[in-house]
């Protein structure tokens, strides 16, 4: 058995996500065929990661505060602490805080065969992507 050394706090960076995001290491793999990794990550009211999809899918634990997630059909969902949204492998999503509220969530995922493919992160959501004004397609009032 192993007491896992403490890892310091990585704030995330602004290529992938929107605002202030801070992540925690929970675990990650020890053995050649260990693929999960868990992380607990912070957003202040508002931020949010950019588009993203998993190799292998997603598990997020919603831990504080209300989350809000976005699917590319225009779709979002605000889960409350204490519950568990799960995204398909190749999905195209973005998770946020709820306006007005921290959020915290785990995170719970396992790499890809490349690892280099576990999560591809693509654009930026849009303001009205995070409000769930926008129409599918809309690329204007786009962040950077």
């Amino acid at each position: 058995m192993n007491i896992e050394p403490v890892q310091p706090t990585a704030k995330n960076p602004p290529d992938k996500f929107a605002g202030d995001v801070w992540l925690d290491t929970i675990a990650t793999p020890h053995e050649a065929d260990q693929r999960m990794t868990v992380a607990t990550v912070r957003f202040a009211p508002g931020a949010r990661t950019a588009w993203h999809s998993h190799a292998r899918g997603q598990y997020l634990r919603v831990t504080q505060g209300v989350a809000r997630f976005g699917h590319r059909d225009g779709t979002i969902i605000d889960v409350p602490a204490g519950q568990t949204l799960y995204t398909p492998p190749g999905e195209d999503h973005w998770h946020a805080a709820a306006p007005g509220c921290f959020m915290e969530h785990i995170a719970m995922l396992e790499a890809g065969d490349d690892p280099a493919t576990t999560t591809l992160w693509k654009e930026h959501i849009t303001d009205a992507e995070y409000n769930g004004s926008a129409k599918k397609g809309d690329a204007d009032d786009r962040m950077d």
